[in-house]
């Protein structure tokens, strides 16, 4: 008996034209520390900012990593995609839609 195989996609497209790789273990160390009241993590945060997102259509993506091993203090590690040279640590209750808009 023959079975058909299907080609499985090798790529899909997505709107982003950049990534903001977001260090977890800081996220979860501060237990929040960001948006309105002080208790989103900042990729959550990040997200609800126009233009990022996670998923495919966003503009920005935002993904949170695992440890990226510098470890601040009442901060977070980002790592914009277009600069990777260089990562910004971000204290806690920084505002976000500031950081956004350097970020774009």
């Amino acid at each position: 008996m023959e079975t058909a195989v299907r080609a499985m996609k090798d790529h899909v497209r997505a709107g982003w034209t950049a990534a903001v790789l977001v260090c977890g273990k800081c996220s979860k160390k501060l237990e929040g520390g960001f948006g309105a009241k002080g208790r989103m993590s900042l990729a959550k945060a990040l997200r609800g900012e126009p233009g990022f997102g996670k998923g495919r259509k966003a503009v920005f993506g935002v993904v949170e990593t695992r440890c990226l091993g510098i470890c601040p203090r009442n901060a977070v590690t980002i790592v914009d995609s277009r600069t990777p040279g260089r990562w910004r640590i971000v204290p806690e209750g920084a505002d976000v839609e500031e950081l956004a808009n350097e970020l774009r």
